[in-house]
């Protein structure tokens, strides 16, 4: 489950730190016209901070179930950050507060 939280941390860090927009499924198909009607920096940072979400998940699981001693607590772990973690990233990547006509300046 580890390596798991570790690709998690990796993934987030490549997305955001790494510019590497074409792991988030959908943003490589798109055209260039379409691509330039989103702030894929903003994308990015939802995409950061899920996958760091689920890695906390898996990884406090892990650290749980060795605790206890009991190996189910980190599947629960791993399936709890799945359920949640999916579809909070694809519900509030497609939100429309990250096209840029609808950003609001503070």
């Amino acid at each position: 489950m580890i390596g798991i939280a570790i690709l998690f941390i990796s993934l987030g860090v490549l997305v955001k730190y790494g510019k590497m927009y074409w792991l988030i499924a959908g943003y490589n198909t798109m055209s260039k016209e379409e691509k330039e009607k989103y702030n894929i920096e903003r994308i990015a940072n939802v995409f950061r901070n899920g996958m760091f979400g689920m890695a906390l998940i898996i990884f406090s699981g892990y650290l749980i179930a060795k605790l206890t001693g009991n190996p189910n607590i980190q599947n629960y772990a791993f399936w709890t950050s799945m359920i949640v973690g999916i579809p909070y990233l694809l519900i509030e990547s497609n939100s429309k507060k990250y096209k840029k006509n609808q950003e609001k300046t503070d």
